[in-house]
């Protein structure tokens, strides 16, 4: 322990030992010694030294310690020290005093040159990431930061082997659950650093449950009050969602977006702001920026800019933006992220036009956001994204578009002047001194006009009052003017800024419109004036001015439809051929996409400048460079014979075209027809369910008043009759008499109909009975038709076997006939040869004459014996016929009396169950009245008391009122 003593700065005799010697022994000590206290001690010293002398300790005791983490893991004390020195060497956060000047460079590659060491067996990482799974603080913690620094120093090749390694990422994921704060906020920074730039390990992060548990961090610590810890979580859910489309989606679909509503509360008061507050609510800002980015997916931002609509988000960004005591550049980041929200959603759009900033009188945000963009004493930056806020306003907004246009027309220009419109400040800006809102009111003019050639003919009819006395002039002739006068008005800035921004309106103003270009080529000093700037060999600053008076000369050529006889297309090439030569017009046109400027404008919609100077290009204006640099290129070389025939290709497809835009018109109307039709349908269908269900309920409440008043009607009759029955028991104190004869009336009508039903009851068992009866007489009667039946049959069977004989013997007869037939033949046959020679020929023939008489008659009567048995046969089966339909009228009656008896039987049932409610009810009654006190007797001496008393009317009468009374106060 002398030794140790020694090194950590105890009394020594001898010479003080060197620094590289001292680390010597100690790695010795690491690697040698058998006890863990020795080795323990030594490790921490080890960690003493390595922040002064952190080449040495890395070189010599990066394996000893990393020897120390696989085989010493149970001693969690040893294992933090020689993380904490793994930490020191690798990391390149040395306090300042410890830094050498000049020496920065130095101090990357040493930490780099050992991250590499240290990962170049991928079983460290492992190791470590093992160990980060501990819970003991002194282990956990120290991984967290040596694990951050391994990604800062070589973040790729570790991320890599954190993405092969089993369950690698969930195991950090757990950090974000930790309930030490050091080690959860630590872990926020590590998993900053193991998602740059991985999209495989965001998607991983992701669906590890990482946005709810960043959101419940962020919301606990004070949304935008919080402190650097809900910095940090906003630049890991950057990390998260930036160009990741996979990320975005789950994050839209989680419900995420309202989560993020709160942030953005702010209250009446907002003077004092910390700088840390400020920090998280520009990192929020950018945050929704990210998912409603251009550059992202049209589908994903048009979803995500419907979500934040819907669920309030961009209410409270409108709030912020017409907020006072706001911070200028939280202002200006809150415009740019209200500009990309509503950036091409129609809805959006419409509900930025309907804000109005809280003035006396309210006035438009756009009109309040313009008039801070003319005005030369705002921020540079701020005009800039009131520019861009308009322009995104404007984008794929036909609505709009035409709003503000309509401000500059004649027919809707307030004549008060009570109040400021959008088209008066766009004027404005256009002809004021400052360049720089020249080129920004030109810019938003042209962004009104984008892709509308409606617009672009009604702009035409804008008249200007340049001075008193002189008449009007067109919007279009006097930007022309302005264009043509130059270097002679004084302007503050560039006055090439201000010609860029009028020449980028008037290329937008008459590409694609055929009568725009009509109009500007009509003034005569227009084309001079665009032939002389493009003939002149001007500085580099003129350079992009030729090109963009070449690019709107070729737009009048191009777009040209020859109505003005002077500056048809065929003379404006022939002018271009004899001032300026067709090969310098093309490289002078090609000035503008060669421009740095240019370059830069065409890379993002948000117009971002570091300087005003640098202000020349707008991001929609490169297109359409893009789009007519080569047609036009194309156009002036062309002869006159190419022209007619590409204008009338051009007239067939403008044909072409209008019947499309007329059929698509058509199916507009009728799907807008459809879609009224539907809703129609949709609140017919609901109207119908709703009076379907009042109607349900109605029945549902008349059924049971019908049930009560029946009920409340029967219970009423029962107390009547037994107020009737035992009226003499009663007195009458205050009961009216006109109830008491009501009740009397209902229990007679009760006894007649006890009455009927009992008559019906009889009525219905003397059917019963006569049915029962006739069915035995039934059943007599078929017995016996059946017995007929059966003797006819046998009878028939008889008649049958006697025909058959006589056939058989008809048959036999019939058979000796025709063997007498053929004796007498051969006998005649004989006779005629014999002839004269027998002397009998007289005999034989009248024995032959006998023989025929005799046969002849027995045939005949043969056949009438046949007749008489045919007959007989035919008479027997009519009367079989007539016996077989009167056993099936018989059964059809017998039929119909058992459903008959059966009906009335069911009948009787009825009647019953009816007669023993009714008894049931009356004992029910009497048990009431009973148990009320009052007497009750049977019904036969009830009726026998109602005929006895007939003569005292009025005596009971007064009787039945005071029992009323009674039975009421009982």
């Amino acid at each position: 322990m002398n030794f140790l003593r020694g090194v950590m700065g105890g009394p020594s005799a001898g010479p003080q030992p060197s620094g590289a010697d001292t680390i010597q022994k100690l790695c010795d000590r690491v690697a040698s010694s058998t006890l863990l206290d020795d080795r323990r001690d030594a490790v921490r010293a080890l960690k003493s030294l390595s922040k002064k002398y952190r080449l040495e300790v890395g070189i010599q005791a990066m394996e000893h310690l990393i020897h120390v983490l696989q085989t010493d893991r149970s001693d969690s004390e040893i294992i933090g020290y020689a993380l904490d020195t793994l930490y020191n060497v690798i990391s390149n956060d040395l306090e300042e005093e410890e830094q050498e000047e000049n020496s920065a460079k130095q101090v990357d590659d040493l930490g780099s040159q050992f991250t590499e060491i240290f990962i170049k067996q991928q079983e460290n990482v492992t190791l470590l990431l093992t160990l980060v799974e501990e819970f003991d603080f002194h282990v956990r913690w120290p991984g967290v930061k040596l694990l951050t620094s391994l990604l800062k120093q070589q973040g790729p090749q570790v991320q890599q082997i954190i993405l092969v390694s089993p369950m690698g990422v969930s195991r950090l994921m757990d950090l974000l659950a930790d309930s030490r704060e050091v080690i959860r906020n630590d872990g926020v920074l590590l998993l900053q650093q193991l998602t740059k730039s991985n999209a495989a390990i965001q998607k991983i992060v992701a669906f590890e449950n990482a946005f709810e548990r960043l959101l419940d961090i962020i919301t606990e610590e004070g949304n935008s009050d919080g402190g650097i810890v809900v910095e940090d979580c906003l630049l890991l859910l950057q990390n998260l969602l930036k160009n990741n489309n996979s990320n975005q989606n789950f994050f839209k679909e989680g419900s995420y977006i309202q989560r993020m509503k709160p942030w953005f509360e702010v209250g009446d008061d907002n003077c004092g702001w910390s700088a840390q507050k400020v920090t998280n609510l520009h990192l929020m800002l950018q945050l929704v920026r990210v998912l409603v980015s251009p550059t992202n997916p049209p589908g994903a931002t048009s979803s995500c800019q419907k979500a934040m609509f819907h669920c309030g988000l961009l209410q409270q960004l409108c709030t912020i933006l017409m907020a006072t005591g706001v911070p200028a550049d939280i202002l200006t980041e809150t415009i740019n992220t209200v500009s990309e929200v509503i950036r091409g959603c129609q809805t959006n759009q419409d509900y930025f036009a309907s804000v109005n900033a809280p003035s006396n009188p309210p006035r438009p945000a756009i009109v309040v956001l313009l008039m801070s963009m003319v005005n030369e004493r705002q921020p540079f930056v701020l005009r800039c994204a009131v520019l861009y806020c308009f322009q995104c306003f404007l984008y794929k907004n036909q609505k709009g578009q035409g709003e503000i246009v309509s401000t500059l027309l004649p027919s809707t220009i307030d004549a008060t002047g009570s109040s400021v419109s959008a088209g008066q400040l766009l004027c404005g800006g256009l002809f004021s001194t400052d360049s720089l809102s020249n080129w920004c009111a030109a810019v938003a003019l042209a962004h009104a006009l984008q892709e509308n050639a409606t617009l672009k003919e009604q702009l035409l009819r804008v008249q200007l009052a340049t001075s008193i006395g002189n008449p009007p002039v067109s919007l279009l002739q006097q930007c022309t003017n302005i264009l043509s006068q130059g270097d002679k008005i004084d302007r503050r800035g560039s006055k090439v800024q201000t010609r860029v921004g009028l020449l980028m309106l008037l290329c937008t103003w008459l590409s694609n419109c055929s009568i725009a270009v009509t109009h500007f080529l009509h003034n005569p000093a227009n084309v001079p004036f665009l032939t002389g700037q493009i003939a002149e060999n001007l500085g580099e600053e003129e350079q992009l001015v030729q090109g963009l008076c070449a690019l709107l000369l070729g737009i009048s050529i191009y777009y040209n439809d020859n109505s003005l006889e002077n500056y048809r297309k065929e003379k404006l090439k022939q002018l271009i051929e004899k001032r300026i030569g067709r090969e310098n017009f093309i490289e002078k046109l090609g000035f503008i996409s060669k421009h740095e400027l240019y370059s830069r404008a065409a890379q993002k919609p948000q117009p971002s400048f570091s300087s005003p100077d640098h202000m020349m290009f707008d991001h929609e204006f490169t297109k359409l460079v893009k789009e007519l640099e080569g047609v036009i290129s194309k156009a002036i070389y062309k002869s006159s014979e190419e022209d007619k025939k590409e204008e009338e290709v051009k007239k067939t497809l403008e044909q072409h075209d209008n019947i499309v835009t007329h059929y698509k018109k058509v199916i507009r109307e009728q799907d807008q027809e459809l879609e009224e039709l539907k809703q129609r349908i949709n609140t017919l269908t609901s109207q119908n369910e709703q009076l379907q269900a009042t109607v349900t309920q109605q029945v549902s409440q008349i059924q049971q008043h019908k049930d009560q008043y029946n009920l409340l009607k029967v219970q009423l009759g029962k107390d009547t009759q037994h107020h009737n029955s035992h009226g003499d028991a009663f007195q009458m104190n205050g009961i009216q008499t006109e109830e008491v004869s009501k009740l009397k009336e209902e229990l007679e009508d009760w006894k007649n109909k006890h009455e009927l039903l009992q008559g019906q009851l009889k009525e219905k068992d003397s059917v019963i009975e006569k049915l029962s009866s006739s069915q035995l007489e039934m059943g007599t009667t078929e017995q016996a038709s059946q017995m007929n039946k059966l003797g006819g049959l046998e009878h028939n069977n008889e008649l049958q076997k006697e025909l058959e004989m006589l056939r058989s013997q008809i048959q036999l007869q019939s058979a000796e006939i025709s063997k007498l037939q053929m004796e007498n033949q051969k006998l005649q046959v004989m006779n005629a040869t014999a002839g004269p020679t027998l002397g009998d020929g007289g005999a034989t023939a009248a024995r032959s004459s006998e023989l025929e008489g005799r046969l002849e008659q027995e045939v005949k009567e043969l056949k009438t014996e046949v007749k008489a048995l045919s007959e007989e046969k035919e008479s027997l089966k009519q009367q079989l016929d007539s016996s077989s339909s009167t056993v099936a009228i018989l059964q059809d009656e017998k039929c119909k009396l058992q459903r008959e008896v059966a009906e009335s039987k069911k009948e009787q049932d009825d009647l019953l169950v009816l007669l023993a409610d009714q008894d049931q009810k009356i004992s029910a009654l009497k048990m009431k009245l009973k148990d009320l006190g009052v007497p009750v007797e049977d019904e036969d001496d009830t009726e026998s008391g109602d005929q006895g008393d007939e003569d005292e009317d009025g005596d009971e009468e007064e009787q039945d009122e005071n029992a009323v009374v009674c039975y009421h106060e009982n």
